[in-house]
């Protein structure tokens, strides 16, 4: 093949997700199966034995997120997939892998809830439950992907980003984005490979870095002196479940990492004039019909475009630059107001911020649902 051709694919977001787990490097997979992200787990199934990789279908979800945080400390990039309520049973785990620095990748494809809810229907509502599901002070790595193309793109850099500042990344999709069948363009030259730093003798297991400022990972079984634990701790990992001092430093630097990784972390498009009478925010298979209206609407009303791939840490500063150009805002998203709630807390009042909601049956916000609520706003 000439090294300018590239590699065309159709594949639903599913399959580009795994697809790009395996590229990324990833050889551990444990999960439990799950609507509507079971073709994950089936695909890293088949393809992992095949590369030396393992593949564990667990007993449910809280031994899927355990087996890989064991996985990750053994040395292996690792991921699992899941859907609201297997998401649900993770989260005291995501928090473990918080707290203990691991890096993994959680895939999360939304479906409606709470609860069982509509296991085949796409929803938004896991939003903040990505943020804030696990307790106490923490912060969070979150991609949304829209597409195939992207969710391949944001599969491989969820693995990067989680082996550079050891930390838990969740890719947030949802049923209409890992089920849309589209092209998959892909460089077969490129090489995206993940290679883990790995602790020499004598390095702290946790808080170093190297001179690439990329997180140092120890490997479980090299002969390291490492203790493992939820608890706090020092940089040893010896507890310090006493010392008020020890976990103020603890957790201060574990968020402080994320907060200073800003400007790897901050991915969104901006599309449109420089000003416009509306600005649209928008996240996942929403920003879709986001994207239509933007291509087939009249001339009025003037339009811009907000449209987040990194959903969390939020982009406040952004927003806030963006709500500066733009007469009103509008937060098209499938449930009842989570990212607009998010948007009215960064903008405090200086742009009217209206939120359009729909939830149930798997019906999406339709391009003449978007330019009707503005005309009559």
């Amino acid at each position: 093949m000439s090294p300018n051709v590239k590699s065309l694919n159709f594949w639903q977001g599913n399959q580009a997700c795994a697809e790009a787990a395996i590229a990324a490097g990833c050889r551990f997979f444990a999960g439990y199966p799950i609507t509507p992200a079971s073709e994950i787990a089936e695909i890293m199934s088949q393809q992992l034995p095949k590369i030396g990789g393992t593949y564990v279908q667990m007993e449910d979800e809280i031994a899927a997120i355990s087996a890989v945080i064991g996985s990750a400390w053994g040395g292996s990039l690792s991921m699992t997939a899941t859907s609201g309520p297997g998401f649900s049973l993770m989260q005291e785990n995501i928090g473990y892998a918080i707290m203990t620095e691991t890096p993994c990748v959680i895939v999360d494809v939304q479906r409606a809830g709470p609860s069982t809810g509509q296991a085949t229907k796409a929803a938004q509502g896991d939003l903040m439950q990505a943020r804030w599901g696990t307790h106490g002070d923490h912060e969070m790595i979150v991609l949304a992907p829209n597409s195939s193309q992207e969710t391949y793109e944001l599969t491989l850099k969820a693995f990067s980003l989680s082996e550079k500042l050891r930390h838990p990344v969740i890719l947030l999709s949802d049923e209409v984005v890992g089920h849309s069948r589209e092209k998959v363009v892909i460089d077969p030259q490129s090489n995206n490979q993940i290679h883990r730093r790995l602790a020499k003798m004598g390095e702290p297991s946790y808080g170093g870095v190297d001179s690439n400022g990329h997180a140092i990972m120890p490997k479980f079984g090299d002969g390291h002196n490492l203790l493992i634990t939820g608890s706090t701790h020092d940089e040893r990992g010896f507890r310090k479940t006493s010392d008020s001092e020890a976990h103020d430093r603890l957790i201060r630097r574990i968020t402080a990492k994320i907060q200073d990784a800003a400007p790897i972390l901050n991915d969104f498009e901006i599309s449109g004039p420089e000003s416009a009478e509306w600005g649209i925010i928008s996240f996942g298979s929403t920003s879709r019909s986001v994207e239509e209206l933007m291509t087939t609407k009249d001339s009025k009303p003037t339009l811009r475009t907000m449209r987040l791939k990194t959903v969390w840490p939020f982009p406040d500063q952004a927003i806030r630059e963006f709500s500066k150009t733009v007469d009103k805002l509008l937060v098209p998203e499938l449930n009842l107001g989570q990212m607009s709630r998010e948007v009215s807390r960064v903008v405090r009042d200086t742009v009217e911020v209206i939120p359009l909601n729909k939830i149930g049956g798997g019906r999406m916000i339709e391009p003449d649902e978007l330019l009707t609520t503005m005309v009559q706003s």
